[in-house]
């Protein structure tokens, strides 16, 4: 895990939440630093700050998205409250975000829902999806369109990946909320935005309908193929 805060007061206290779970923790005092450490250490989780100085949370997230050449699950710490910003950082490719002050606790089981990537559901995925000219390895991670690789976050390939193996099925943000993310609670715009950057990055190859008053549905003209 990675914690990047000038605060050493929240650094402190979230490393020993963190390291009272297992996980082993390096912390950052700004942007420079948390840089240096996601080039120079394999990080699996990179909790940063959106205030802090150097490179800020919402820059360095936006750098790390960048031709996708980092794929490390990004979770940000606020201390604003509108509903704006909190979008802008789901924009900016984060997975997740929490609002200053937050619950320590509340944010080791974000960690725990990032990690819980659950390896036994890739053994029941099939190893390639198709959709058309989309193609998605289950194995790798990746996602292509006409053989030209789509960069996503973490959490926008799961949710590619619920949606292509769940055509023509409607769910609600809630419903998504907790299949997806694996919350019971939780911010529904969340899902939204995510939504949106799924729609935008694949461009005319999305097939994510709203079903107005009920939520959203990948649309398939036959169901997508696997092998």
């Amino acid at each position: 895990m990675l914690i990047a805060d000038d605060d050493d007061v929240v650094r402190d206290v979230v490393r020993r939440y963190l390291e009272r779970d297992g996980l082993d923790v390096s912390t950052a005092h700004d942007g420079n630093e948390a840089l240096r450490l996601l080039c120079s250490q394999r990080i699996d989780v990179a909790i940063l700050d959106v205030m802090m100085p150097g490179p800020d949370g919402l820059s360095l997230c936006g750098r790390l998205r960048e031709g996708g050449a980092y794929s490390v699950p990004v979770i940000l710490l606020t201390a604003l409250g509108e509903e704006d910003d909190r979008i802008a950082g789901l924009e900016a490719g984060a997975d997740d975000y929490l609002t200053k002050p937050f619950s320590p606790r509340e944010l080791a089981l974000r960690v725990r829902s990032v990690l819980r990537r659950a390896p036994a559901s890739s053994n029941v995925l099939p190893r390639d999806i198709t959709a058309g000219e989309l193609v998605v390895s289950t194995a790798s991670r990746a996602v292509t369109v006409r053989g030209r690789r789509i960069s996503l976050t973490n959490r926008e390939f799961d949710l590619l990946v619920f949606f292509l193996t769940h055509p023509d099925a409607v769910f609600t943000r809630e419903d998504l909320l907790k299949q997806v993310w694996r919350w019971d609670f939780g911010d529904l715009s969340t899902v939204t935005v995510h939504v949106k950057r799924l729609r935008s990055k694949l461009g005319e190859h999305h097939r994510v309908q709203t079903v107005w008053g009920r939520g959203y549905m990948w649309a398939a003209d036959g169901p997508a193929t696997g092998r």
